[in-house]
């Protein structure tokens, strides 16, 4: 019926969603910037030799020439550590002018109203 196949997709989906979560944990990409970045190391150093051992599986042929012709994978100068620290930083700044510039505006706006009055 419609009802036991929502049910079973949900399921199964739910499963998905957990082993996601599970993998990523398990990987260090739920952890402090440095376990992530070392997860991102791990990933670019494994993605090649995945990706030769996938296409052999299936069968398509690929040549150690073209191979060695394509170019090699960009290097990136960039931490997740650092930019999620910049924008923690950020936030918390602004966070905590928040209350002096409630009162500026404040005051600003009852002399604004002050001045209409008169």
């Amino acid at each position: 019926t419609v009802l036991d196949f929502d049910s079973s997709r949900f399921v199964i989906k739910g499963s998905l969603a957990g082993a996601a979560v599970y993998v990523a944990y398990d990987q260090g990409l739920l952890g402090s910037g440095t376990q992530g970045a070392e997860a991102l190391r791990k990933a670019q150093a494994a993605l090649p030799p995945a990706i030769q051992e996938w296409t052999s599986y299936i069968g398509w042929e690929v040549r150690t020439v073209q191979m060695n012709t394509l170019p090699p994978t960009p290097k990136f100068d960039f931490s997740p550590s650092d930019s999620w620290n910049k924008g923690v930083q950020t936030v918390m700044a602004a966070l905590s002018v928040a209350p002096t510039r409630a009162c500026e505006y404040t005051m600003e706006g009852w002399k604004y109203m002050k001045d209409l009055v008169k």
